[in-house]
Formats: C-alpha cells, sequence, structure tokens
C-alpha cells in the first residue's frame, strides 16, 4: 500500500532554558543540576555505620570488662566471706569467735580498706580491727543463705563493695550475719583504666576504619575518573568509542555508551543517506521540468504533473522511511501481528471485494514494531498480493521456536515472480506488470521499514496457494 504525504507540524524552537542551579549554589554541565557527590554519600554512610558499630561495639566490650572486674573482685571477697564462715565458732558465753585468725593483714591495720563484721540479733557486734570506731550498716531484717554483694556509700569518701550472707552457727540458734566490705577505690580504678584504654583503642581505630574508608572511595571511583576523560577525548578527537578496559561493575556502563554512540552515528548516516538519497532522487524530475519551462515546451503543463507524481512519490518513500525511524528511537515499541492484519485485511477488502483473505496463527504474539508502521508493511504485501493475485490471499501469524523473532506470511495464488527477480523487485520503482495501476514503491519501503527495526523480508513460492509467499521476520517483544 502507498503511503500518503503525511502533514508534519514541527514543534515551534525555544529559547534554552537559564542555568538551573544546583542545590550546593552551583551549575553543572551546561545548567544540568546534579544530586551531590557520590563520594560524599559513601563517606557518610561508612562513617555513619563505623560510628554506630564503634560505639555499640565499644559500650559492650567497656561493660563486659567492667563485669569480668567487678565479678573478680567479688570472688576475693567471697574467698573472705567463706574463710570467715569456716574459722566462725560459738563460745561458751553464746558469743561467735574465730578458732583461728584471718590471714589477710588489712583487716588488722585501721582504716586499711579491709572490713569484716558478724552480726547477730540480741548479741554485741563481732568487727574487724580495721574497722576501728566504725561498724558497718547492714539490713537484718532479712536472711540470705547464699553471698550477697553490693555497693555502698556509708563511708565518708571511700565507696564499698559489700558482701554478706546469713549462716546459723552450730550451737547457735541465731541468724549471725556474716560482712566483708572492701574500699572500691582499686575496683574503680582498674574500671577506668579500662575504659581509657577502649575509649583510645577505639577512636585510633575509628580514625584508621575512616582513612581506609576514604582511600576505598578514592580508589573504588577512580575509573569513573577514567571514563571522564575517555568522553573528553571522544568530544576533543572526535572517535565515537572508548576502547581502554574498565572494572568489571563500570565496563558495562562503557559498552551501553558505546553502543549509544554507535547508534547516534548510525542515526546520522542513515540521515545523511536519506537526504541524499532524496535530493538524487528530485534532482532528474526538477531537470526536466526546468528543461520544459526554459524551452517553453507546448507540453509544459503535463510534464509538471508528471514529474510531479514522481517527486511525489519519491517523497512518500523518504518520509514512511524517516517515520520509522523516528518510531523506532521513541522506546520500546509493541504491537499484536494478529490484530494489525486484521485491520489491515478489512481496509485491503474494502478496494478488492472479489478477492478472499484469510488470517490464521497465533493470537498472543507480540513484535517490536509501532501499529503504524507494522500495518504499512501488511497493507503493501496484502494489496500487492491483491492486486497481482488470482482472488485469494493468505495472511499467517507463526511465533515459531525462535525466541528473538516472529515471523509472518503473506501469500497469494497469482503467477508468482521468477526466482530471479525475487531481489531486484525491492529496488525503488521496480515493477514486472506495468499495465496495473501503482508506483512501484511499496515493496522497496516494505524493505526498508523492516530493516530499520532489524528484521528480514523474503520471496518465495507459495506450496499452498501456488503464487508469491512474503515471509516477513520480524523482532519479538521482550517481556
Amino acid at each position: 500500500m502507498d503511503s500518503a504525504i503525511a502533514s508534519t507540524t514541527l514543534p515551534t524552537p525555544r529559547a534554552a532554558d537559564p542555568p538551573v542551579a544546583s542545590p550546593e549554589g552551583e551549575t553543572h554541565g551546561g545548567g544540568r543540576r546534579h544530586t551531590g557527590s557520590l563520594a560524599r554519600r559513601m563517606m557518610l554512610i561508612a562513617a555513619g555505620w563505623i560510628i554506630v558499630l564503634l560505639l555499640v561495639g565499644g559500650i559492650a566490650l567497656a561493660l563486659t570488662l567492667t563485669n569480668l572486674v567487678t565479678r573478680n573482685f567479688d570472688e576475693q571477697l567471697g574467698y573472705m566471706l567463706t574463710g570467715m564462715v569456716g574459722s566462725a565458732e560459738i563460745g561458751p558465753d553464746g558469743e561467735v569467735y574465730f578458732n583461728r585468725p584471718l590471714g589477710d593483714q588489712r583487716f588488722l591495720e585501721p582504716n586499711s580498706g579491709l572490713y569484716w563484721q558478724i552480726r547477730g540479733e540480741g548479741h554485741d557486734d563481732f568487727p574487724s580491727r580495721s574497722l576501728w570506731d566504725r561498724s558497718l550498716e547492714v539490713r537484718g531484717d532479712h536472711f540470705d543463705a547464699q553471698p550477697h554483694a553490693y555497693d555502698s556509700k556509708q563511708f565518708r569518701d571511700e565507696p564499698l563493695r559489700i558482701m554478706e550472707r546469713s549462716i546459723i552457727l552450730p550451737g547457735s540458734d541465731t541468724a549471725w550475719r556474716f560482712t566483708v566490705a572492701a574500699s572500691r577505690e582499686n575496683l574503680d580504678e582498674q574500671i577506668v583504666r579500662i575504659r581509657s584504654i577502649l575509649a583510645y583503642s577505639f577512636l585510633i581505630l575509628g580514625i584508621g576504619l575512616l582513612l581506609m574508608a576514604g582511600a576505598q572511595t578514592w580508589y573504588g571511583l577512580f575509573p569513573l575518573r577514567h571514563v571522564r576523560r575517555g568522553i573528553q577525548k571522544m568530544r576533543t578527537t572526535g572517535s565515537n568509542a572508548m576502547t581502554e578496559p574498565l572494572p568489571l561493575e563500570v565496563q558495562p556502563l562503557v559498552d551501553e555508551l558505546n553502543a549509544l554512540l554507535e547508534h547516534t552515528d548510525r542515526q546520522a548516516e542513515e540521515a545523511r543517506m536519506h537526504a541524499g538519497n532524496l535530493a538524487h532522487a528530485l534532482k532528474t524530475p526538477l531537470t526536466v521540468v526546468m528543461n520544459a519551462a526554459t524551452a517553453q515546451a507546448p507540453d509544459l503543463g503535463d510534464t509538471v504533473i508528471r514529474e510531479a507524481a514522481v517527486m511525489r512519490r519519491q517523497v512518500d518513500h523518504h518520509l514512511a522511511r524517516a517515520r520509522a525511524v523516528g518510531r523506532r528511537a521513541a522506546g520500546q515499541a509493541r504491537v499484536n501481528p494478529y490484530t494489525s492484519a486484521e485491520a489491515v485485511l478489512r481496509a485491503v477488502h474494502r478496494l478488492h471485494e472479489n478477492v478472499r483473505f484469510d488470517l490464521d496463527g497465533s493470537r498472543t504474539a507480540m513484535v517490536a514494531l509501532e501499529r503504524q508502521d507494522l500495518e504499512e508493511i501488511l497493507g503493501n504485501l496484502s494489496e500487492n498480493a491483491a492486486k497481482y493475485g488470482g482472488g485469494s490471499v493468505f495472511v499467517t501469524v507463526d511465533p515459531g521456536d525462535d525466541p528473538e523473532f516472529c515471523e509472518l506470511w503473506v501469500e497469494d495464488d497469482g503467477a508468482g515472480i521468477p526466482a530471479a527477480e525475487r531481489v531486484g523487485i525491492f529496488d525503488r520503482g521496480a515493477r514486472l506488470d506495468t499495465e496495473k495501476p501503482g508506483t512501484g514503491l511499496g515493496l522497496a519501503i516494505v524493505r526498508d521499514v523492516v530493516r530499520i527495526y532489524g528484521g528480514t523480508v523474503e520471496l518465495f513460492e507459495s506450496e499452498d496457494l501456488g503464487g508469491l509467499l512474503a515471509k516477513l521476520k520480524l523482532p519479538r517483544a521482550q517481556g
């Protein structure tokens, strides 16, 4: 089906947009706003995680070590308390006494920081000499069968760690409370020392990790600088590809960039070729008209009409190619060939009411073409089959097993085309039957549009109808 000249309204050029300030107050890339530094993001994420993990880890480790030191301190008090219980007996007067002296000399030194005391209801307190004129304040309203440790500030300027236990000694009904206490000065000094060591250690570790993260960020993003220099080199030298090997994570980006540049070059080359072909095609008719007008030929009007028709056919052909190229570059096209074939056959049937049109095949197959282009292809092939066939046209949508392509067959029961002429028939203006109306551009448009989308079109002899078989191989829509 010959395409008509479509009127195209081009958008009115507008003034360039003013540069847009970035969040940091700068403009980049000709006014294009950026989203911030990738290196800064990586460093902020790394610094945040390092600080959080070091704080959590440091606090957990400090608590663990503090508990270990405190537990060791309590174990020492427990040994002393056990020694007290083991040495205690009840005398003839009902009072408690030690059958042997305790081993630590500090119990005999006043205010030495290590004290013991035994208290029983209705009995005088039995204290260590180190308490001197003081006594340990303990609660006697409960019975501790097991040693119980706690902190106390009952002595001025001397915090204590106290461990106590309630015991009923043989020969007595009194619940005696055995208490041993020690100054927390050494314990607190150890805890402060541990926390200081951890703080300095984790601070140095944090600084080292931040420096490592900075070096890792700088080294990890270094290939992007190669990409920038490569793009700058392409812009200044006119190269159309980056050939420098890059890391695995960056190489796909460069491959896509090279593919985009190749696609752009191919489109530019196609545009130059189309312009050259159109200029060449219009040159001869314009020359004929110019010569006829200069010579004031008597058939000037007929010449102008004839050559204008030729120029119109050429413009139709190149406009069809240009529309296909533009729609292909617009995005991922998808169309159902069965639905498009139904619409095309209904339209062609109105022009050829005596021809029988049949459609069969997959109703769910999808091809990666724009609907207008696919219908133009099917329209040209179906109209040719109806015009040059014997009265029957059969269209088949064959999805096949190829995951990348789908086939469409357009068959007729006409005389067909000799094998030697099946390639040249696609040339512009090529016609086998000049007695029937036509421009000779239909198959040329079909071939060019199919090629633009990466497909193929071939002509064979129809095994079922005996006429011509046009086999389209179109890219399958993915997803």
